[in-house]
């Protein structure tokens, strides 16, 4: 059954051109600030809007938060509301932030309340119970498995928060398999980086400990002091690190707004000293959770790195690694190689150089294309500016290409000089790029090695791939 939410007001809204914050879903508290200092507070007077429904009642299936995407001044919001199919249903009532100006805005502008007139048998699958029975009832639960016993199954990795609104404290629970460490992370995304973090592991004397970090995502977490933290039990358990303490410390992350929901991340490996090391295991939960709110959350199916940034990666690395060296290499020193062979009139050096290059600026596009439609944001850093210059280069390159003189014309070698330096410029940027692009596969400087070994293997496939090259090279010196 579908409900409709109108949002009515006595004058015009100016809208602004992209209502989604997802840092202040949580608080709905807009954070909008006076010259960059102090932040605009809400109105305390009674709005001048207001909020109806269609229906003063719903039932399952007739819950998702909603922010308009246009700067169109408005005077009426139309939003359709589907309700759950499943899951604990009670009377309703929907909030909203209102904004007249940058300043002038509402906090809670509440609707009238509607009825749940629903049955209390459910016909869809619902939620997944923990094994424990505190799950879901004072305490906020994340496991991998979904769901697993760490009693039972060995292989679990388990967390589980309870925290109350009337203290500001958080009762933390880890448990995990692990050579050295075993830590949990609030997140405001699902990606490591800007993350609060505790991390359970063996001290340098073996003990097991507790410590306090920020992760960057790009190097080793940073620890920080302890601080507020008390009633620390620590100890191995068949082999899986248990610890569990109360933290008074608040939650520090990247975002600006206050809140209560993150990402739940869990992350275990070994150590060295007291040191932790790179982890070998990684979960992350599939929604944010309100640590206020006791519930089950499973972990998500998406990689740090899904299959559409593997294939750019992988075409970049076939444009610039192989078809663009090809094509380089072709043009510089085999034109004799088929030397007075010709395909549609022209060489077939020439021929087979412009299909390679083409192959190139294809593979460079689609590449290009793709990771920014999974992206839709800018990522930062120098990967993504190296990226944008070799797809622009690679562009003016063939229109270059397309207005060159005859060959004996008295300019031609401005045509050769601008080709020759636009194609070391792309090529030198293309390298650079695709180093940039491998250090980010892991958070360490050296992550993306350990994908390859042993080096061994590394070094014969470094070696079968030069002397392919070379032996090219030789072939049409010889025949020159």
């Amino acid at each position: 059954m579908l409900l409709f939410a109108l949002l009515s007001c006595a004058g015009i809204v100016d809208g602004y051109s992209n209502g989604l914050l997802s840092g202040v879903c949580g608080s709905m508290m807009p954070f909008h600030q006076k010259n960059g200092t102090a932040a605009y507070i809400p109105q305390n007077v009674t709005a001048p809007y207001n909020i109806t429904v269609d229906k003063n009642s719903f039932k399952e299936g007739d819950s998702r938060a909603v922010s308009h995407t246009t700067a169109v001044k408005k005077s009426l919001v139309q939003v359709t509301w589907m309700a759950p199919s499943y899951g604990p249903l009670s009377n309703i009532e929907f909030k909203a932030t209102i904004l007249k100006s940058f300043s002038n805005f509402w906090l809670n502008v509440t609707s009238s309340t509607v009825l749940y007139n629903g049955t209390d048998s459910f016909s869809t699958t619902a939620p997944p119970v923990s094994a424990d029975p505190d799950c879901g009832r004072t305490k906020v639960c994340f496991s991998h498995p979904s769901n697993c016993d760490p009693n039972t199954n060995a292989n679990c990795y388990y967390v589980a928060i309870k925290a109350t609104i009337d203290k500001p404290e958080k009762r933390i629970e880890i448990i995990g398999k692990a050579d050295g460490y075993v830590s949990i992370g609030f997140s405001d995304d699902q990606s490591m980086g800007n993350d609060d973090v505790y991390i359970c592991g063996k001290n340098s004397n073996g003990t097991i400990g507790v410590q306090h970090a920020f992760n960057t995502g790009k190097s080793s977490p940073t620890i920080l002091p302890l601080g507020n933290v008390t009633n620390i039990v620590a100890a191995i358990t068949n082999g899986n690190i248990n610890c569990s303490f109360t933290s008074r410390n608040a939650i520090s992350t990247a975002s600006r707004a206050s809140t209560d929901e993150y990402y739940l991340m869990i992350a275990a490996g070994p150590s060295n000293g007291g040191n932790i090391q790179l982890h070998t295991n990684k979960y992350v939960s599939s929604t944010k959770v309100n640590l206020l709110s006791p519930s089950v959350v499973g972990t998500t199916n998406s990689e740090d790195f899904p299959p559409i940034v593997k294939a750019h990666g992988c075409l970049m690395l076939i444009a610039w690694m192989t078809t663009g060296n090809l094509g380089m290499l072709i043009a510089r020193y085999l034109k004799g190689v088929a030397k007075g062979q010709c395909c549609a009139g022209k060489d077939f050096w020439f021929v087979t150089h412009v299909f390679l290059m083409s192959l190139s600026i294809i593979a460079t596009a689609i590449a290009f294309i793709i990771v920014f439609s999974n992206a839709k944001d800018w990522s930062g850093g120098a990967h993504p500016v190296l990226g944008c210059l070799v797809m622009i280069l690679s562009l003016i390159q063939p229109i270059v290409a397309a207005f060159r003189c005859d060959p004996l014309h008295e300019r031609r070698f401005v045509f050769n000089w601008a080709h020759t330096f636009l194609a070391l410029a792309i090529k030198g940027l293309a390298v650079a790029a695709i180093f940039t692009g491998l250090g980010l596969l892991e958070e360490n400087k050296d992550g993306w090695m350990m994908k390859i070994k042993p080096e061994v293997a590394l070094l014969v496939l470094f070696l079968l791939g030069n002397l392919a090259f070379l032996i090219s090279l030789l072939v049409g010196i010889g025949m020159a």
